[in-house]
Order: structure tokens, then C-alpha cells, then sequence
């Protein structure tokens, strides 16, 4: 459920406000369009990136083998985060303040001090996985034969809060694109060698040996791109004493620590999932498991990620205005179901397809877990940026336990479900605990800032609520050639919608100029329309 984990990046708000909702300002909903088309476009690189590597993973490993990708990437999550002290996060804070003071020599101190930060902690967390690479292993598969396995991710993990600290200093000092750029760059560098090295341990008759190697050398990719791009930050030249640093480190590990224990919880919730799917279904159910949910997450991972990269900071400048902070996250929202709306009624509809596009047959009966997290994924989209309300106000403590009590309801539904129902009690959980989450911090949000969903939101949300729900029961009660002619229509009547009224929302002249002709083609918009 965490925020945390998702990349933040400075800002600021100047647009504005309909006037059913506040004093009359501009919206920012151009804006918003701009940040997901930069962010998200290298979300979507990235996404497709991820999923021809998936795809060679399911051809070289199988089940059983993708399963076992799931649980070791965990567990370098894991113990990456747990490393990081949540610096990545609380670093982009301060770069975001020192950029906003215009003091050089302090932008220099703040910068100097998280890299040199960031290098420590991952050191220590990599010396830290290798020395307990045994209870892990044991904890994880319940013998001591991967230890050695475990012991190497610890590559990944130094690697990875590195990387997390260069990113820090890109999204900090608002270099999206060069953060767009490193992203797509490392994946694609990753993905290649990656496949490579699976490949070749394929060759060799046991593909699985390749996983953590593979694992390694995507993460070292990651600090290739990230240095190369962060390295073009011209700093001011200082000198470094030591109570500067000590008081930089203060600030970093403090804001670092709550942001921290959010997202540890969320790697403790995708690692222990993975352990009871592991140990109750055995390695081929992971895999159905971690195929699912890793290609459900990937269409809305763009939208997601420019909440992070554009949202916060935009929300941070408002936080103390409640007014304009809704009226934010009711744009905010507004446009992620437009984005996320005909994506998921898609992938209800071609699920089967979809897992034997961009897996193996062999994956099929992850499709009905695909169509259960597909409900979750829509709850998902409406509930973050009201979560966002807490980060801005900098309410730590409603942040944190609302964190803490999703993370065990999540647990807990996945232990009951999967005992109930089975492999699809995975997907069933998921839905659940997000049911739980939209309710939980709609009403903790309404009592921190009076946040109300507005007229045009409501609307949108119950139309998007009745087309999933009609689909995703059609599946159980109508002949299949049914649904899918259904599903096909509501899908690009879906997407229409949503065009047409990003259209009215967003000046046409924001769009990309291979969007805006394509919108005049299909007369969606027109070319006398307000640039």
C-alpha cells in the first residue's frame, strides 16, 4: 500500500481550482497530463521493457522458476529498503528545500551528504544480507541450499540504494527527463544482459541458477544509467564539516525513518505473500502468483509513478490550504481513472490472451488471480492521491498506522483466502484489502482536511465501478464470446470517454503533436481548439 517507495521529486503549484470547489484559479490538469506523459511514457518503456524480459523468464524457467524469481526479488526488496532508511524518499525532500532557498552552497552540502549516505547504508545492508544469508534462506524455503543465492543479492542490494540515492538527486533537482531517460536506459541495458545470462544457464540445463545472477546485474545497470545522468549536476564546490554533515544525516534519517517503515511494510506484505503462496502451493502457484500481479501492476505503475514524480511536490506547496489541497486531488484523481479505466477493462476482457501473449500457455491458470487484482487495481488508482494528503501535511503518524493496519489486513486476507479458496485466494485478497484501504483513508483524510470526492469524480468512479463489476461477473455467468465482444465494446467506448473529456479538460495544444493530430483524425478535438 505504501507511498514511499514510490520516486518524489520538487515542485511547485501555480494552477488551480474550478470554482464549485474554491476560489478561482487555474486547474491544473495540463499539468498533470505533462508529468504522466513524461513519466509515465518511460513507465510504459519501461513496462514494455519488463515484459519481453517476463516473457523470455516464462519461456526459460517456467512456473516454478518465475515463482522462485518472485521470492528472490523479494527478498533483495526486502532488505534494499530496509537499508535505505527510506533516504531516497526523505532526500528529495531536502534537495527540494535547499533548491527552494536558492542557496548553492547548500544544495551542495544536502547533495554531497546523501550520496555519501546513500553508499554507507547500502554497503552495510549488502554486509548485513550476506551475514544472515542463512535464516533467510531457511525462513524462505525452509532449507539452507539457496543461502548462497541470498548471499549474492547482496550486489543487488548495495546496487540498488545507490542507484536510489542518484535518483534522489535527479527527481530533487527536477531533471525529469534525465530521470526518464536513466530509467528506460537501465531497463532496457538490464533486461538484455539479464536474459542473456538466464539464457545461457538455460543452456546449461538449469535456468533457475541464472536467476540471481540475472537479479545482480539489472541492479548494477540501474547505477550505470543513474551515475551517468546524475553525474551532470554541477555543484558548488564546499567544504564539508562535520556538524553540517551530522545535522543533513539528522534530517535525512529522521524523515528518512517514517517513510522507511512504510515501505518496509510494503516489501514484508509481497514477501510474506510470496511465502505462504510458496510453502501452502508449492513454486508453480508463485509463479502464477508473481505473473499476475507483476502484469497487473504495469499499466498503472505509470499513473502511480507520476503521482510521485509531480503530484506530491505539486500538493506539499498547497498543504496548508485544505481547499486547493482537494481540489488537487480530486484533479489528481479525476485523471488517473480516465488513464487507468479502459486499461483495466482491457485486461478483464483479454486476460487469457494476455498471459499467453506475454507468458507461456503454461501460465494460465494465473489468469482468474489477473482479473481478481484487476478489481483492486481500480480501488488502488482512487485511493492514492488521497493518501497523498498525509504525506503533504507531513501527518507521520495517521501515515504510518494506516500503513501498518493495510499491511496486516493484507497478510491476514491472503492466509484465510488461500486456505479457502485457493490460488485464486490471492487475487480475492487483494481486492479485499484494497476495499478495506479505500475506506480506511477516505476517512481519515476527511477528518485531516474535510477532503470530499467531487460531483464529476463520483460520476466517473460509479461508472467505472459498474462497467468493471459487469464485466468481471460476466465471466461466471454469460458464454465467453459474449463477454469478449461485451468487454471489446466497453473498452473503446471506455477509452473514448476518456479522450473526449481529457479533451475539455486539457488545452489541446498540451498534448504531444503526434497526439494532437491523432485526436483531430479521429475529431476528438479540433484544430481551432484552445492551445
Amino acid at each position: 500500500m505504501s507511498l514511499a517507495d514510490k520516486p518524489v521529486a520538487a515542485g511547485s503549484s501555480s494552477e488551480a481550482i474550478p470554482p464549485e470547489l474554491g476560489a478561482p484559479r487555474k486547474n491544473t490538469y495540463g499539468q498533470i497530463l505533462k508529468s504522466s506523459a513524461v513519466i509515465g511514457g518511460s513507465s510504459v518503456l519501461n513496462a514494455g521493457i519488463g515484459m519481453v524480459r517476463n516473457k523470455a523468464m516464462a519461456v526459460f524457467l517456467g512456473p516454478a522458476g518465475f515463482g522462485l524469481l518472485g521470492v528472490y526479488s523479494s527478498i533483495a526488496d526486502l532488505a534494499r529498503t530496509l537499508a535505505g532508511m527510506g533516504i531516497n524518499s526523505s532526500g528529495v525532500r531536502q534537495i527540494a528545500e535547499a533548491v527552494g532557498t536558492g542557496d548553492n552552497a547548500r544544495i551542495a552540502r544536502t547533495v554531497s551528504t546523501l550520496r555519501r549516505v546513500a553508499f554507507l547504508l547500502g554497503a552495510l545492508g549488502a554486509l548485513l544480507l550476506v551475514l544472515f544469508c542463512q535464516p533467510i534462506s531457511r525462513l524462505s524455503f525452509r532449507d539452507y541450499q539457496h543461502a548462497g543465492a541470498v548471499a549474492l543479492l547482496s550486489l543487488a542490494v548495495f546496487f540498488g540504494a545507490v542507484s536510489a540515492g542518484q535518483i534522489a538527486v535527479l527527481q530533487g533537482m527536477r531533471r525529469i527527463a534525465d530521470l526518464a531517460r536513466a530509467n528506460v536506459l537501465g531497463a532496457l541495458y538490464g533486461m538484455l544482459l539479464s536474459i542473456g545470462i538466464v539464457y545461457l544457464y538455460w543452456r546449461g540445463g538449469d535456468g533457475k541458477r541464472g536467476i540471481v545472477p540475472a537479479l545482480v546485474c539489472i541492479a548494477a545497470m540501474s547505477v550505470v544509467t543513474t551515475w551517468w545522468y546524475s553525474r551532470k549536476v554541477k555543484l558548488q564546490r564546499v567544504a564539508m564539516r562535520l556538524a553540517d554533515i551530522s545535522g543533513e544525516v539528522s534530517l535525512l534519517l529522521k524523515m528518512g525513518f517514517v517513510f522507511m517503515a512504510s515501505a518496509l511494510m510494503t516489501m514484508g506484505v509481497y514477501y510474506l505473500v510470496r511465502i505462504i503462496v510458496l510453502r501452502k502451493m508449492g513454486e508453480d502457484a508463485a509463479g502464477f502468483y508473481q505473473s499476475a500481479y507483476g502484469f497487473s501492476a504495469q499499466y498503472v505503475g505509470f499513473i502511480l509513478q507520476a503521482m510521485g514524480a509531480d503530484f506530491y511536490p505539486r500538493l506539499t506547496a498547497a498543504a496548508n490550504d485544505n481547499v486547493e489541497c482537494n481540489r488537487l486531488v480530486n484533479e489528481q484523481a479525476e485523471v488517473g481513472l480516465l488513464l487507468a479505466g479502459p486499461g483495466i477493462l482491457a485486461t478483464l476482457t483479454f486476460a487469457p490472451f494476455v498471459m499467453l501473449i506475454f507468458y507461456t500457455a503454461k501460465f494460465g491458470p494465473a489468469v482468474e488471480i489477473l482479473r481478481w487484482i484487476c478489481l483492486g487495481m481500480m480501488l488502488r488508482v482512487a485511493s492514492w492521491p488521497m493518501a497523498f494528503i498525509l504525506l503533504a501535511k507531513g501527518a507521520r503518524y495517521p501515515f504510518f498506522w494506516s500503513e501498518l493496519a493495510a499491511s496486516v489486513v493484507q497478510v491476514g486476507l491472503v492466509w484465510a483466502c488461500v486456505l479457502q479458496f485457493g490460488l485464486k485466494g490471492t487475487g480475492i485478497a487483494f481486492f479485499g484489502s484494497y476495499v478495506f484501504y479505500w475506506c480506511m483513508i477516505y476517512v481519515i483524510v476527511r477528518s485531516v482536511s474535510g477532503f470530499r470526492w467531487s460531483p464529476e469524480n463520483k460520476r466517473l468512479g460509479l461508472l467505472d465501478v459498474a462497467l468493471v463489476t459487469a464485466l468481471f461477473a460476466g465471466w461466471y455467468v454469460l458464454p465467453h464470446w459474449i463477454v469478449f465482444a461485451g468487454g471489446a465494446v466497453a473498452t473503446l467506448l471506455s477509452g473514448i470517454h476518456s479522450l473526449r473529456r481529457l479533451c475539455r479538460l486539457v488545452p489541446l495544444g498540451r498534448f504531444p503533436q503526434p497526439v494532437q493530430r491523432l485526436l483531430m483524425f479521429l475529431r476528438l478535438a479540433s484544430a481551432n481548439a484552445d492551445r
